[in-house]
């Protein structure tokens, strides 16, 4: 059976709450009804599609065998069984010619030796089970992962040095492969996923490669013009301002942004608003002064 993504189906993330299951499945349900299209085929299957996926979703038992085993959701019962039985006689099945094992070829369908893979010792078959998959979370700053760089994690008593990627975003997942759970019986390990929290502790604010930073200017320099130093990702660099610039006026500098994910030397842009400050606490010399000007007016 091929694999269904039933978030999809639903237009949901896979971190969806039940609420917005339930949402999103009323508002499809109603654009696909059939009463809505009489005779219309693919509004029919695409009716069916709503109704399984919502009966899987909908369902948190459901759902949570779903997340865990992929289309072979319906044998979640059957896999938990044969590991407990697996890992019960584990020592007595590692060899078939000397000791008995409760395991034999037909006691495991070919649903599990299509999901673990079967290997053969003095004749019989050994089902091989891939290691646990684990789950990791690893919270960064955004100038960790402006620029690529190794870190040691920690994940169930096993050091692992792996290399974080310039540009990763926030939420962003990355599988390290074989490095979960031992599999059984010579299965393949498990894998590893790391789920990624940027911390933003800078004055920028990203879209995905690009940045965006307010630069205050004064209403001279905005007047009449001038130049201004301003902040970057990689220092800082000095900027022309034109004469009789506007508030909110934005300048673009390019490659000054973020780097693009797993593509060096490539880079967004950065984006300055011009944010002009209005002087305060004006002397009476400086009062008359502006009053003279607005007559100049």
């Amino acid at each position: 059976m091929d694999y269904i993504d039933y978030y999809k189906i639903l237009g949901v993330s896979r971190n969806a709450t039940a609420e917005q299951i339930k949402k999103a499945y009323r508002k499809l349900a109603r654009k696909y009804h059939p009463d809505v299209n009489p005779n219309n085929k693919a509004a029919e299957k695409k009716f069916k599609e709503i109704n399984e996926a919502n009966e899987v979703l909908g369902n948190p038992e459901n759902r949570k065998k779903y997340d865990k085993y992929g289309k072979d959701w319906k044998h979640a019962e059957e896999f938990e069984k044969a590991r407990q039985q697996q890992r019960q006689y584990q020592g007595q099945a590692r060899d078939f010619g000397q000791a008995h094992s409760p395991f034999s070829e037909d006691d495991f369908s070919d649903f599990f030796a299509s999901m673990f893979g079967g290997g053969t010792r003095s004749g019989r078959r050994t089902v091989r089970y891939k290691g646990q998959d684990y789950h990791a979370e690893l919270q960064l700053g955004l100038r960790e992962v402006y620029k690529s760089h190794k870190r040691v994690l920690t994940v169930d008593g096993k050091n692992i040095r792996l290399t974080i990627p310039a540009g990763v975003e926030n939420g962003q997942v990355i599988k390290i492969k074989g490095h979960g759970g031992k599999g059984i019986n010579g299965g393949p390990g498990g894998d590893l996923y790391i789920r990624f929290t940027i911390v933003n502790n800078t004055p920028f604010k990203r879209d995905k490669n690009d940045l965006h930073l307010t630069a205050d200017l004064d209403l001279y320099t905005a007047v009449l013009g001038g130049e201004i130093t301003v902040e970057t990702m990689d220092g800082k660099v000095k900027l022309k301002v034109k004469p009789e610039t506007q508030n909110g006026t934005k300048v673009k500098l390019r490659g000054k942004g973020f780097p693009v994910y797993k593509k060096d030397g490539v880079f967004g842009d950065l984006y300055i608003t011009y944010r002009i400050k209005i002087p305060t606490k004006l002397s009476p010399k400086e009062k008359a002064l502006f009053t003279e000007l607005s007559k100049l007016r």
